[in-house]
């Protein structure tokens, strides 16, 4: 799996997060919530600067993404691609088919 981060996401997570380089952000699965692949599961994120147990991880100009690896079961057939919805000002998650 891969996780792919546009230039206007990244963007909003320095602006909005404030986010800078060293900076690790994790995507994590929350119960409850829906998702275009995941009934009843949804996923969010958090600013954390510990190792972790990293199964996936991208870095884009010196901030990584990443998920762990009790998280990636949720991923199972699909890359993640975080983009940013300009209707909503925020970022979005899409489930691309390996």
């Amino acid at each position: 799996m891969n996780i792919t981060i546009t230039d206007d996401a990244l963007k909003w997570y320095k602006d909005e997060v404030e986010l800078e380089a060293g900076d690790k952000v994790q995507f994590i699965v929350q119960i409850y919530g829906t998702s275009p692949i995941r009934e009843g599961y949804s996923l969010a994120f958090k600013i954390d600067n510990d190792d972790s147990k990293k199964a996936v991880h991208v870095e884009k100009e010196d901030i990584e993404f990443y998920i762990e690896e009790q998280d990636v079961w949720f991923f199972d057939g699909y890359d993640l691609k975080v983009a940013f919805d300009e209707d909503k000002d925020e970022v979005k998650y899409e489930y691309i088919d390996q």
